[in-house]
């Protein structure tokens, strides 16, 4: 089949993408930018990548015409806490125009579960886009499914963090409504399963896992699988905005992001029905398989997907491609460079920079960096890699964002997303000599970006020297 992938580069674009290709499927990829779509050249190969933003008005032509199925995977809760619901509704609508001028028989979309009738703003609008998309002019099928647990997913960084790093809680009263977590696994066994299935045509199905759990619950399971101590006091005064900051300071994710997920939290998220697993003759997974199954891959190193990697999880929204160019006007600039003795040694410790490797020199003023960062409502240091030393342009890296990443090359660009008066860059990059460069560019904003350049001087004197040198001998 011919499969139209929109969300390509989202989480569960990114996982169900090789799925599909297993399959044989013939995949049309939907983003925003082709950049972003964070394949090896030997996948890449094998799509067809088109470039669309759903928010902007239509262009025909666009989407081939023999496309015989789609799967609807945007949203976009995370970029705002306003107006993320008019976005969702705007996107629905493209999308229908743009499949009206297909021969698409089926779209598949994943949604939340709605089983109450006072939703949050976030499930309501899940809930708007299905009604949308059943306007489409092909045969839909809903999947509704609560928190999804698997490496990368944002529930599971989540409670992750807060489990790992929170010995001890005093939490808000909603840890105790309860939801029904699925396995990234079983997730995917569902989307695959109802492809071409005409028993799942115009038809909305509730998924979920086999475990009916408090958050409360979640997060002590999560401890004893992990072999944590953990003591929850619940107490009834928290208010919504003081729990989003409270997840905002603790864990990885957005303020935006935390504010839309404890909105949520208030409602109870239940599976109504289990037709689709006998329909599919699947069995889900519990709560506890789904947790070792995350952290197997995350020690085998194989998280193919993580939310932090989304450019919602960042501070910037822009096409990536526009910083590729590094001005020369008006800039400050530290260069370093350093002959190499060892030039595949140093290129290896350039794709492993940040993460858990740090950043080679003076990791203290880095981690300080990134706590003061986070004060400011920035993205921290906590978003961390998805692979230890695999890179793709578009990937979060710490608080920065790869532009470029060409290891035949041997070139890294990197662009800020932390709270600076200005714009940054931090390239690296070996010439044929064996040289390597290393430069730091600031595009300062007003008379404040000077200020902050020179202020920070003496730190970027012992930190970009002691990297450089780190870098090529380490």
């Amino acid at each position: 089949m011919k499969i139209l992938l929109t969300g390509a580069n989202g989480y569960i674009g990114m996982r169900l993408l090789p799925l599909l290709l297993e399959q044989g499927h013939e995949i049309v990829c939907a983003v925003r930018s082709a950049n972003r779509l964070s394949v090896d050249e030997e996948t890449r190969e094998k799509l067809t990548i088109v470039e669309i933003d759903f928010l902007d008005e239509p262009n025909a032509d666009i989407l081939p015409k023999n496309i015989d199925a789609a799967y609807y995977l945007i949203h976009s809760m995370s970029a705002s806490t306003s107006d993320f619901d008019e976005k969702e509704e705007i996107s629905a609508k493209n999308f229908n125009t743009y499949l009206a001028e297909t021969n698409c028989k089926q779209v598949i979309y994943l949604g939340g579960i709605v089983n109450e009738d006072n939703l949050s703003k976030h499930l309501w609008s899940r809930k708007n886009v299905e009604n949308i998309l059943y306007q489409g002019t092909y045969k839909l099928t809903v999947l509704r499914a609560a928190i999804i647990v698997g490496s990368g997913s944002a529930s599971f960084e989540i409670i992750r963090d807060l489990c790992e790093k929170l010995p001890v809680m005093i939490t808000p009263k909603w840890v105790k409504t309860r939801c029904q977590p699925i396995a990234i696994r079983d997730v995917l066994n569902y989307l695959t399963g109802v492809l071409g299935n005409e028993k799942c045509y115009n038809e909305s199905f509730d998924v979920g896992g086999p475990d009916i759990l408090t958050y409360k619950q979640m997060m002590q399971g999560y401890s004893k699988t992990r072999g944590l101590k953990l003591f929850i006091l619940d107490v009834p005064v928290m208010s919504p905005k003081l729990s989003s900051y409270w997840l905002y300071f603790v864990t990885s994710t957005s303020y935006k992001l935390a504010l839309n997920l404890v909105d949520s939290m208030r409602i109870e998220v239940i599976t109504k029905d289990t037709r689709l697993e006998k329909i599919l003759d699947i069995k889900p997974i519990s709560y506890k398989e789904a947790i070792n199954l995350a952290f197997k891959k995350i020690k085998q190193n194989q998280v193919v997907s993580s939310w932090k990697d989304s450019m919602v999880s960042g501070r910037f929204r822009n096409d990536l491609k526009k910083y590729v160019e590094i001005p020369e006007k008006g800039c400050l600039k530290d260069a370093q460079k350093v002959k190499l003795k060892d030039t595949n040694r140093a290129l290896d410790n350039i794709w492993s920079i940040g993460g858990t490797k740090g950043w080679y020199y003076g990791s203290w003023l880095w981690k300080l960096r990134g706590y003061i960062d986070k004060l400011f409502g920035g993205v921290g240091l906590r978003r961390g890699r998805t692979h230890p030393t695999k890179i793709y342009e578009g990937d979060s890296l710490d608080f920065w964002r790869v532009i470029l990443a060409d290891k035949k090359q041997k070139r890294l660009l990197l662009f800020a997303e932390m709270r600076v008066p200005g714009e940054a860059w931090l390239e690296f990059e070996i010439d044929k000599n064996n040289v390597l460069h290393q430069t730091a560019t600031f595009r300062p904003r007003g008379l404040w970006g000077r200020l902050y350049w020179y202020a920070m001087l003496p730190f970027h004197y012992f930190i970009f020297n002691g990297m450089i040198n780190k870098i090529a001998t380490s």
